[in-house]
C-alpha cells in the first residue's frame, strides 16, 4: 500500500516518497516545559505516534525528533511567579510531560534534544545568515530579513498585512521591517543568557527548531509535524531560517498539522472553566479510553472533547478487552495486523476508519468458536491494538482500573466475596448469592460469570 500524507505546503494529499530510499526523519515540535501538558498539548503526541508507529512498519531506518523548549519567555515567567529556579521547573515539567504522555500509550521519540542543549547550533546558525543578508543585528538583537525571502508566507499563504497581525508582535525600534522576526535577544541579569557574537542573550523561539531539526535529520528531511496553531508563524519561520541558512528549497518535504482541540463545542479556556490537563483526565480516566477519544476523529479535523465522547471510547475499549478477556484459554498466534487497517492509516492517517476495521476483528473473535481461530482472531487484534497505541495492558488490569478519587472496595475484598457467592451458590443460597451481586454492584463492582468461574470488573 502506498503511503499518502496531506501536505499543508501544497494544500493537497499526496503519495510520500522518502528523500532516502526507505530512510524517513520525522521532526515534530515538542512542549514548552513550564506547567503541566493540556489536552490540546497531548493531541500533536499521539497523532504523530501513529504516524511513528505506522512509518516504522513500512520503511526500514525511521528517525523521530521531537525537542523540548526548556527556554522561553513563559518559562522565564513561570520561575518567577513560583519563586523557583528554571532548571527545578523545567525538570518537574518535563518528567510529568514524559509520564502523561506513557500513560497515554505514547512511544519515546528516537531522540529529544533539549534546546538548552543546542545553543552553539543555534548561533551558528545566525551567524550564517547574517553573513549571508538574510539577518541583522541590532540594538543586543539579531532579527531575520523577512525581505530578503522572495516567497516568504509560502507555507501559510497569508497576505502580508495578515502575516505581521498573525505575528502578533510588537513594532519595535530595532527592526527594519514590522515582519523582521528575532532570532536573539538580550538577556537582563535575572534571565537566563548565553554569550554570543551579540551579547549575552538567549535564542528566539523559531531558532532553536531548525537547529535542532538540521543536526538530528540533516539540512532537509521527511516530514515535519504539529499543531495547526504553528503553520504561523513558528514553522513559516523555520522554512525561513533553514532554507536561507543551507540555501535550499525546502526544509521538510512534507508539513503535517493536526486540527484545533474544543471543549463541549468553545474554545478551551480557563476563564470558561473547561480547560483540562492530561494530568487532572488521568485521575479519571484510563489513559487509552483518553488516547481512543483523540483517535475517533480524523486528526486534520477539529476535535471535540466531550466527556460523552470519553465515556463511549471507554465502553468501546471495555469490548475489546472483554473478547481479549473471553479468549484467555487459547494463547494468541503471532498475527498481521488486517490490511484494511494498515489501508486505512496509509491513507492519511484515518484512524476513524481503522478502528472500524478493529471492531470487525472484535465481532470474529467473539463469535469464532474453532480454538486455532480464536487464537489467529486474538493475535489479529493485539496487532492491530500495538499499531494503534491501544490494547497494551491486560484484561484484568484494565478491569480493575479505577479513578483516583475513588472510593469503593479493595480487590482482595473482591474475591473475597466472590468465594463466599460461589459457596453460597453450590449451598443453592441463591438469596445470599444475589445479595453480594447486588452489594458489589452498588459499588461499581460487575460481576460476570463464565465458564470458567467468574470474574469482575469496574463500572
Amino acid at each position: 500500500m502506498t503511503l499518502h500524507l496531506y501536505n499543508t505546503l501544497s494544500r493537497s494529499k499526496q503519495e510520500f516518497t522518502p528523500l532516502r530510499p526507505d530512510t524517513v526523519g520525522l521532526y515534530v515540535c515538542g512542549p514548552t516545559v513550564y506547567d503541566f501538558a493540556h489536552i490540546g498539548n497531548a493531541r500533536p503526541v499521539v497523532v504523530f505516534d501513529v504516524l511513528f508507529r505506522l512509518l516504522k512498519r513500512l520503511y526500514a531506518n525511521v528517525t523521530y525528533v521531537r525537542n523540548i523548549t526548556d527556554v522561553d519567555d513563559k518559562i522565564i515567567a513561570a520561575a518567577k511567579n513560583a519563586g523557583e529556579p528554571i532548571e527545578v521547573i523545567t525538570t518537574r515539567t518535563t518528567e510529568a510531560f514524559h509520564d502523561d504522555m506513557a500513560a497515554m500509550g505514547a512511544l519515546e521519540p528516537d531522540v529529544e534534544p533539549r534546546a538548552t542543549a543546542h545553543i552553539e547550533q543555534m548561533i551558528s546558525m545566525i551567524e550564517t545568515l547574517i553573513e549571508a543578508g538574510h539577518a541583522y543585528e541590532n540594538d543586543g538583537h539579531v532579527l531575520f530579513n523577512v525581505p530578503s525571502m522572495a516567497d516568504y508566507g509560502k507555507l501559510a499563504r497569508l497576505a502580508r498585512r495578515e502575516l505581521i497581525e498573525g505575528a502578533r508582535v510588537e513594532v519595535a525600534d530595532y527592526k527594519k521591517d514590522a515582519a523582521d522576526f528575532v532570532l536573539w535577544k538580550p538577556s537582563s541579569d535575572d534571565q537566563p543568557g548565553w554569550k554570543s557574537p551579540w551579547g549575552r542573550g538567549r535564542p528566539g523561539w523559531h531558532i532553536e527548531c531548525s537547529a535542532m531539526s538540521k543536526k538530528y535529520l540533516g539540512e532537509t528531511f521527511d516530514i515535519h509535524g504539529g499543531g495547526q496553531d504553528l503553520i504561523f508563524p513558528h514553522h513559516e519561520n523555520e522554512i525561513a531560517q533553514s532554507r536561507c541558512a543551507h540555501d535550499t528549497e525546502i526544509m521538510a518535504k512534507v508539513f503535517m498539522h493536526n486540527g484545533y482541540l474544543m471543549v463541549e463545542g468553545e474554545k478551551m479556556s480557563k476563564s470558561l472553566g473547561n480547560f483540562f490537563t492530561v494530568r487532572e483526565l488521568l485521575d479519571d480516566h484510563p489513559g487509552e479510553a483518553l488516547r481512543l477519544t483523540m483517535l475517533q476523529t480524523h486528526y486534520r479535523q477539529p476535535l471535540n472533547w466531550t466527556a460523552d465522547g470519553v465515556r463511549q471510547a471507554k465502553e468501546t475499549l471495555d469490548r475489546c478487552y472483554t473478547a481479549l478477556r473471553n479468549s484467555a484459554d487459547v494463547d494468541a498466534v503471532p498475527a498481521e495486523v488486517p490490511q484494511a487497517v494498515i489501508d486505512a492509516l496509509s491513507d492519511d492517517l484515518n484512524t476513524p476508519l481503522a478502528i472500524s476495521h478493529v471492531h470487525e476483528v472484535v465481532g470474529a473473535l467473539n463469535k469464532a468458536v474453532d480454538a486455532g481461530e480464536r487464537a489467529e482472531l486474538k493475535g489479529r487484534l493485539l496487532a492491530c491494538g500495538n499499531l494503534l497505541g491501544l490494547l497494551g495492558q491486560s484484561p484484568e488490569d484494565w478491569f480493575k482500573w479505577q479513578p483516583a478519587a475513588a472510593e469503593t472496595v479493595d480487590e482482595a475484598e473482591i474475591d473475597a466475596l466472590i468465594l463466599e457467592r460461589t459457596e453460597a451458590r453450590k449451598a443453592k443460597d441463591f438469596a445470599r448469592s444475589d445479595q453480594i451481586r447486588d452489594d458489589l454492584a452498588a459499588q461499581g463492582v460487575v460481576l460476570e460469570d463464565g465458564p470458567a468461574g467468574t470474574t469482575w470488573r469496574r463500572a
